[in-house]
């Protein structure tokens, strides 16, 4: 069966709808991720503000005040505030400029104006005008501490400022913490209810599905295939949502700092868009091909592990080896090309484009009519914001190899859900008699390739019906029908008069039991495998059970009596004993209708003959229908089909068949002349 599924258009409607389950707490995670962005975004401004208004505040122009003046600062006598600074009235005519050039500070008796290159040499201050006129003033050198006290009522400034940087940034990471914390528990919570839902919805699914979907498979798409769900969730949604929100508060905070820069920054959102649009269209084939064979590989290691004691007898270890290298090969190919997409699409990527956009900035905003309005601070928080909005980018980029695998996984899992099955019915039925009708039943599993043709026959309440007949005759067949693993299209089943398909299928067999040939024992203990941990069947319940198949002695001398540990599939307990628990099983629900299949085929004598002792008095009051290959088993039965090529062909009693002399003679025959060889032997 084909298992590349690729994701379809409404994926993403239905990731969202399961969103929306816990809306509430992706909104708080929302809020508390906005409130760390804003407090994020205020650091460059502040550090824009500190650098200049006071670390390059000094630069401005200084008026001379009156001594003693508040925030006044000392120079050759005189005090100077900066204009900037000072309160409508105050002030005289003296003026002072302070220029810095490399590492030392000048001053100059005077305002100089403003748009012009400064450049100090040899004691001589330098001025180019916009018109590219020259002007040259005399320039006083400065020490240290003169320096040092233009500074000084800057400082608190700076500190508070600082202080204030630093608070945001121990808020921006309370409200980061919290909303990774709220944003990944919801994530959590939501792949935790799609596991349910999908798990809940294979009980419903048919039989005929899992007979077309290798175990494997399933189980990929029930653990991987959620588990990367999980991803879109807790790694991929949490960078989108945190990236959008990060680069559209930055961008504001761009326009704040500067239009013409802001305007600069807007086509990054285009070119991101046009790189998902482009990944996705690329790396999504990739994808969808490596959850098909991660999948494929899943369905072989649990089909070898099961079959292992085959492999090794038919000595096919090496074989079964070089399939699954073949099918890693194609895995890890298929991972290569999406490594290389990836490697083109990557952060590497990211750090060129940045790059560009630093290097045209500084081409247009520095030193050009542009620059005018730049300032070193402008431009600092420019680079810092730049920086902050490409973080989100690389976050964003790194996470589409997993968007798109969590895309496709999804898509696989929907798939599932969107398979047609039966809901789980809670309700009770009373006991039926299990006076059981077939009326006419043709079936196909497949159309037109007849399995069943025109079969009918009536079991009454209390009889046994025996079927046999070689291999393929559709002595399962019937059973899969009468427990309604499949239902006919042609013909009419019934159980005390009532169409078997008019009643829930659940319903319908909660009073059936069946043995298999190869029963099957979940992990547990050998009380739990027989009652199936169903609070309605006591304890007392499955004690009579396993007495009743009088398998109750044996298990009480293994060391933990009937509460040793099962492991899977009973792998430590005998075929026999496997066999008495699955028939304790069935005896502990008490079932109106009693099927065997094959149920002695695969026990010793001495067990046989336990499990017949038992059935003599177990069948009285139930119906009973037995598959057997050995004919010895069934000379009891009430009524014998015999079956070939889906047909009835014989049907009567052990004696009145071997009067007959047809097909169940031979068959008869040639079991007893097998079992004198073999005695003789």
């Amino acid at each position: 069966m084909n298992d590349t599924i690729t994701a379809t258009p409404g994926t993403g409607k239905r990731l969202f709808r399961y969103a929306l389950y816990f809306k509430r707490q992706i909104l708080i995670a929302l809020v508390l991720l906005t409130l760390a962005v804003c407090a994020e975004m205020v650091g460059p401004l502040l550090a824009k503000r500190m650098i200049d208004n006071n670390i390059l505040g000094i630069e401005k122009t200084w008026v001379q005040v009156t001594e003693g003046t508040a925030g006044s600062v000392q120079y050759e006598g005189q005090s100077f505030k900066r204009i900037d600074r000072l309160e409508p009235g105050m002030g005289g005519e003296g003026r002072l400029s302070i220029v810095q050039e490399g590492m030392k500070f000048y001053s100059v008796p005077m305002e100089l104006p403003a748009n012009s290159e400064k450049k100090v040499q040899d004691g001589v201050l330098r001025l180019t005008a916009e018109d590219g006129g020259m002007t040259s003033y005399p320039v006083t050198p400065m020490s240290r501490d003169d320096v040092y006290s233009f500074y000084e009522p800057e400082l608190n400034p700076l500190l508070l400022q600082a202080a204030a940087y630093f608070g945001l940034l121990v808020i921006a990471a309370f409200f980061t913490y919290g909303q990774k914390l709220m944003l990944q528990t919801t994530a959590n919570k939501i792949v935790q209810r799609m596991r349910e839902d999908i798990f809940a919805h294979t009980q419903r699914l048919s039989v005929q599905y899992f007979d077309n979907l290798p175990a494997g498979k399933v189980v990929s798409r029930i653990t991987n295939d959620t588990e990367a769900v999980r991803e879109l969730f807790v790694a991929v949604l949490a960078n989108f949502f945190s990236g959008i929100v990060y680069m559209v508060a930055i961008l504001g905070a761009l326009f704040i700092l500067s239009p013409q820069m802001a305007l600069f920054a807007l086509p990054m959102f285009p070119i991101l868009v046009l790189w998902i649009i482009v990944y996705r269209r690329v790396a999504g084939r990739y994808n969808s091909v490596i959850r098909s064979k991660l999948s494929e590989i899943n369905a072989m290691i649990n089909e070898t592990i099961q079959g292992m004691s085959i492999i090794r007898v038919f000595r096919r270890q090496h074989s079964t080896a070089e399939e699954f290298k073949q099918m890693n090969e194609e895995f890890y190919s298929y991972q290569i090309k999406l490594l290389k997409v990836n490697s083109w699409t990557s952060h590497n990527l990211v750090g060129v484009i940045r790059n560009i956009v630093f290097l045209a900035a500084l081409w247009m905003f520095w030193g050009d009519d542009l620059g005018k309005a730049v300032t070193v601070g402008i431009m600092y928080a420019f680079v810092d914001y730049m920086n902050r909005m490409f973080q989100p980018i690389v976050g964003i980029v790194n996470q589409l190899t997993n968007l798109e695998t969590a895309r496709v996984s999804a898509g696989r899992v929907f798939a599932l859900l969107d398979e047609p099955g039966t809901d789980v019915d809670t309700g009770n039925m009373p006991r039926y008699k299990g006076e059981v009708a077939f009326e006419d039943v043709t079936f196909a599993y497949k159309k037109e390739e007849y399995v069943l043709r025109n079969i009918s026959f009536t079991a009454r309440q209390g009889e046994t019906v025996a079927l046999v007949g070689h291999t393929g005759s559709g002595k399962s067949s019937i059973l899969n029908l009468l427990f309604r693993f499949y239902d006919i299209e042609k013909g009419k089943i019934s159980i005390d008069g009532m169409d078997v398909r008019d009643v829930p299928k659940q319903q319908l067999r909660q009073h059936m039991g069946i043995v298999l040939q190869d029963p099957f024992l979940f992990t547990g203990t050998i009380a739990s495998n027989v009652s199936l941990d169903n609070p309605d069947i006591s304890r007392e319940r499955v004690v009579q059970a396993l007495k009743d198949v009088g398998a109750y002695e044996m298990f009480m001398r293994l060391p933990g009596g009937i509460d040793e540990p099962v492991i899977e599939k009973g792998s430590t307990l005998s075929a026999g004993q496997r066999q008495l628990i699955s028939f304790a099983r069935a005896l502990a629900y008490d079932p109106a209708i009693l099927i065997l299949d094959e149920a002695t085929a695969s026990i010793d004598t001495e067990t046989e003959a336990i499990i017949q002792q038992a059935l003599n008095v177990l069948s009285k009051g139930r119906t009973t229908f037995v598959i057997a290959h050995r004919l010895s088993t069934i000379r009891q039965a009430d009524q014998i089909l015999v079956l070939d090529r889906g047909v009835i062909v014989e049907r009567g009693n052990h004696e009145k068949l071997m009067e007959y002399g047809g097909k169940y003679h031979a068959m008869y025959q040639l079991q007893a002349g097998e079992s004198v060889s073999v005695n003789v032997s």
